[in-house]
């Protein structure tokens, strides 16, 4: 048995030396996919935007996961700021969310793609006006005209090919070789007003950190006023609720719970035949302490002896005093009762009462009774609660 254990230690040892230097010789992969996850820190996710989300809207922010169709059917709500970032909505929702721009509010949609007869009815046509691997995204306003961001990494390239005359451009793509195309637009509609941006990479992790991007994303949203804003955010029932889910997800993590889970099968495996000598149950020793307190007691009330008793309660008494409450014990007059009073916030009246039975019992020549004993222990542990 010793030398079958020590082949597979070996073995497991080599196993383990083997897959430490694939790891460290491992590249470390990026994940560039566009998936616009709020809880996502890949370069294209909106990770910061999400944390930074309340800063920048004044906490006046609120996320939710359901479809707009549900939301403004189970709510009325007042003129408020609506956003929607690359989230796939059904006809029904769009209508909602154009019923509560008719009755005042703003919308602010930032998505490479809008259903056709949704960008029709707010008055353009969008299309992939440019093909460069890098784009500049400035602002219209002469305000704004400092602040720009590059996009240096997969630009969807997508703008606006046709826009109604009454539609505002307010941001545009900047190219070294070709005109500059709108990418930004505002259309009044109804009570309310509609932003599109037809660029929303501006908002994900990779370009939020880098230095002076951040001055851009707050220009595009300054365009929406200081109200209640609702984010429809992408539902992440999505995500699986696998409690393993974490592990797995984590290439170091995933080899050592199979290594584990590998050897917790070879151990099983040579360990099933192995029998176990019973060991016999030893009970463990029984606690008499209390058993000894209530013999001591019954003594002490067989013999009579009221004063004895009263005396160590009251020396027990005054020691937790000093030890807990850090009042002098030295004399038990009027200062005394009064900071016990403070302290304990029990009635002055009965700490004198206490006080009064306590001198008795140290009193070696008082005459005691029972009645004594219990009234003074029922004081004392009242008062040391």
């Amino acid at each position: 048995m010793k030398k079958t254990f020590k082949i597979y230690a070996v073995i497991f040892i080599v196993v383990m030396l083997i897959l430490a230097l694939l790891e460290v010789n491992k590249k470390e992969t990026v994940n560039w996919r566009k998936n616009f996850n709020i809880n996502e820190k890949s370069p294209f996710g909106l990770f910061v935007f999400n944390n930074e989300a309340k800063d920048l809207f004044k906490n006046n922010l609120k996320k939710t996961e359901e479809a707009p169709y549900d939301y403004y059917s189970q709510r009325k709500k007042a003129p408020h700021n609506i956003i929607v970032i690359e989230k796939d909505l059904d006809k029904e929702s769009w209508k909602k969310i154009l019923d509560q721009v008719t009755n005042g509010s703003d919308v602010m949609i930032l998505m490479s793609r809008v259903p056709k007869d949704i960008s029709d009815s707010i008055g353009y046509h969008s299309s992939d006006i440019s093909f460069e691997e890098e784009n500049v995204l400035k602002l219209t306003d002469k305000e704004y005209q400092n602040d720009f961001i590059k996009l240096d990494k997969f630009p969807s390239g997508r703008g606006f090919s046709y826009i109604k005359p009454k539609v505002e451009v307010l941001g545009k793509t900047v190219e070294k070789n070709n005109s500059d195309q709108a990418n930004f637009i505002k259309v009044s509609f109804g009570k309310g007003t509609i932003y599109v941006h037809s660029e929303p990479l501006f908002l994900t992790n990779y370009y939020l950190l880098k230095p002076g991007s951040l001055k851009y994303t707050q220009d595009v949203f300054s365009y929406l006023q200081d109200r209640e804003t609702i984010w429809f955010v992408e539902n992440d029932t999505k995500v699986s609720r696998f409690f393993m889910r974490f592990v797995l997800s984590n290439p170091a993590l995933k080899y050592a719970w199979w290594i584990f889970l590998g050897g917790l099968v070879l151990f099983i495996f040579f360990n099933a035949k192995r029998k176990q000598r019973i060991v016999p149950v030893l009970e463990p020793l029984r606690n008499t302490s209390v058993d000894f307190v209530k013999s001591i007691g019954n003594l002490y009330l067989q013999e009579g002896n009221f004063h004895d008793m009263m005396a160590k309660k009251a020396q027990y008494f005054l020691n937790k005093i000093r030890m807990d409450l850090l009042i002098d014990t030295q004399n038990l007059d009027g200062e005394f009762a009064k900071k016990l009073h403070l302290k304990t916030g029990k009635p002055i009246e009965m700490i004198d009462e206490a006080i009064a039975l306590v001198k008795k019992g140290q009193d070696p020549y008082a005459s005691v009774m029972k009645e004594d004993l219990v009234r003074m222990n029922k004081l004392l542990d009242e008062i040391l609660k």
